[in-house]
C-alpha cells in the first residue's frame, strides 16, 4: 500500500480526546485527526517524529490524519487502525498470506453472529473462511508486541463469534496485523485484559487459529510482509 502523495514529517506535540492529536510541522502546528481508539502506549512519545496523510479536502475539519508514530524504543508503528483491514486484504490478494490463498472470493465487513461484522470472508465452493483483523502496535523492548493495548470487551466478543463459526463448521482466523517494526512476537495482554486473553486460549482450544503478519513500514508505504509467531 503506497502513500500518495508521500507522508508530511512532523513532530508530535500531543494526542489527546481520543481522536485528536497536536503536530508541529515547521513552525506550523497542526490539528490532526487521530484514527485510533486504543491507549496508544509507547506510541505516544512528546517530540518524536511522526506522520501524517493529506486529505487534500479543505472541507474536512480536519484535513491531516496522523498515520507513522516513532515509538518509546525508536521503532515506526502504523497508527491509523483502518489501514489494517486493507493490508491484509492486500496481502492475501497478492499472495503474501500463504495461510489464506486458494479462496474464489474475498467480501469486507460481512454481517455475522450477533449484530457483529466480520473482516473479511473468503469463500470456495461451500467452504468459507472468516477472518477477524486486530492491530498490533504495542512493543517492548525484546521484540514482544502485545494485544489490546487496553481491555476491549469488543475484541473479547469477536472471539465468540469466531468459536460459533468453528463450530457452525467454517474456518475461523484470527489475524494479528503487525504495524510495528520492532515486534518479533505476538502474545495476548495478560496483566491488560486478562478476559480477553482467556478467551484466546478458549478460542484456540475450539479450532480458531491464530496468525501474524508483521509489515515493512517508511513514508512512502505500508505492506504485510512476512509471518511472526503467537505465543499464548
Amino acid at each position: 500500500m503506497k502513500f500518495s502523495p508521500e507522508l508530511l514529517k512532523g513532530a508530535l506535540v500531543r494526542r489527546y480526546k481520543r481522536f485528536l492529536a497536536d503536530v508541529l510541522i515547521g513552525e506550523e502546528l497542526l490539528t490532526v485527526h487521530c484514527p485510533n481508539t486504543g491507549a496508544m502506549t509507547n506510541c505516544i512519545v512528546e517530540g518524536a517524529p511522526c506522520w501524517l496523510s493529506d486529505s487534500n479536502n479543505p472541507k474536512r475539519k480536519y484535513r491531516y490524519t496522523w498515520e507513522l508514530a516513532t515509538t518509546s524504543t525508536e521503532h515506526l508503528a502504523g497508527v491509523n487502525t483502518m489501514r489494517a483491514n486493507a493490508l491484509v486484504k492486500e496481502a492475501i490478494e497478492n499472495g503474501t498470506l500463504k495461510e489464506l490463498q486458494g479462496y474464489a472470493s474475498l467480501k469486507t465487513e460481512v454481517k455475522y453472529g450477533e449484530n457483529s461484522r466480520v473482516d473479511i470472508v473468503l469463500e470456495r465452493n461451500r467452504e468459507s473462511c472468516f477472518v477477524e483483523v486486530k492491530s498490533v502496535t504495542l512493543g517492548f523492548d525484546g521484540g514482544l508486541g502485545i494485544f489490546p493495548d487496553a481491555k476491549s470487551a469488543r475484541a473479547a466478543k469477536h472471539l465468540d463469534e469466531l468459536i460459533k463459526v468453528k463450530e457452525e463448521g467454517d474456518r475461523a482466523v484470527l489475524l494479528f496485523c503487525v504495524q510495528h517494526t520492532g515486534i518479533s512476537q505476538v502474545s495476548p495482554a495478560e496483566k491488560i485484559d486478562p478476559v480477553y486473553t482467556q478467551k484466546l486460549r478458549q478460542a484456540v482450544d475450539a479450532g480458531v487459529e491464530v496468525i501474524a503478519y508483521q509489515a515493512d513500514i517508511s513514508p512512502q508505504e505500508i505492506c504485510l510482509n512476512h509471518s511472526l509467531p503467537v505465543y499464548l
